[in-house]
């Protein structure tokens, strides 16, 4: 092979040389994201096992004989460490809120006024939600919103005539702004089919909506709150025994933490004691995994 010949093969293998080099290299670059990418997936899954596994306790303790060991559905904070996690839970009974399917149209007024809203905005909103669920096209006494409302406001759908299938729906309410939503949304539900909340487990604003005062409401969950097994149970607001057991229907937010600052949550509705399949303790009505706020 002459001399120039021997110089470009060189080259050309020379080059080959770097193209592997460079193909190693990107192998290897992806190889080591994918590690990452793998190992983060990996730690994110363990902590939303983890996680459901505070719904898994919950049930258990909701499902206690001994009211020692009970869980108290009133909101306060329940806390284990599982597998290198803090697992932080807070059991709430549904029963202890309005639901907006069964309410009547004064309850949810008194409700939106104990939110701190005027008691004007009250009437038209608890009207409309009202007219929202129920099959007539009459508007509710005091101020609500049918079809013509709907389309007098620009909006292409009107009242639904039918009952709420979950309480994000009440966004579509006539009405309804960001601010009152979310002022809403921990004292309602659409789970229980009661007319009147269990004042048991209830929240100071929907205990006010029943009739007490913001001073009596705000002394009895103090009261409630300071409770802890093995001290006798303080008095309900009417007066009789606090209720141990709740309703059997509860939101549980249960939420999985490691010390690197990694969480993750997962927000339930279960049902205790409902056919549930496979042994499991509960029925789950609703469940979402996220991020906690």
């Amino acid at each position: 092979m002459k001399r120039p010949e021997r110089g470009a093969a060189l080259l050309l293998v020379l080059w080959l040389l770097l193209l592997l080099s460079g193909l190693v290299a990107v192998f290897a670059f992806t190889s080591r994201i994918e590690g990452l990418q793998g190992s983060a997936l990996r730690t994110r899954l363990a902590a939303q096992l983890a996680a459901e596994g505070g719904i898994e306790v919950a049930a258990l303790r909701l499902n206690e004989a001994d009211p020692q060991r009970r869980w108290f559905p009133d909101g306060r904070l329940y806390g284990y460490a599982f597998d290198g996690f803090r697992v932080e839970v807070r059991v709430v009974d549904e029963g202890a809120k309005i639901d907006i399917n069964a309410a009547d149209a004064a309850l949810l007024a008194q409700l939106v006024k104990a939110l701190g809203f005027p008691e004007d905005r009250a009437a038209r909103l608890s009207g409309a939600i009202q007219d929202w669920r129920d099959p007539d096209g009459l508007q509710a006494i005091g101020g609500g919103a049918e079809d013509r409302d709907y389309a007098a406001a620009g909006l292409d759908y009107g009242a639904k005539d039918a009952p709420f299938v979950t309480v994000s729906e009440l966004q579509q309410v006539l009405g309804m702004d960001e601010e009152v939503y979310r002022a809403l949304v921990p004292h309602v539900t659409v789970y229980t089919g009661f007319p009147r909340p269990r004042a048991d487990f209830a929240r100071q604003s929907v205990l006010q909506a029943l009739g007490l005062s913001p001073a009596d409401a705000a002394a009895w969950v103090a009261a409630r709150g300071a409770w802890q097994p093995g001290l006798p149970l303080p008095p309900g607001p009417d007066g009789e025994p606090l209720a141990v057991a709740g309703s059997g229907t509860y939101s549980v937010a249960s939420r999985a933490v490691r010390d690197d600052g990694l969480a993750v949550e997962v927000t339930a509705v279960v049902r205790i004691g409902a056919p549930a399949g496979f042994g499991q303790l509960y029925a789950p009505l609703a469940w979402r995994v996220g991020e906690p706020d």
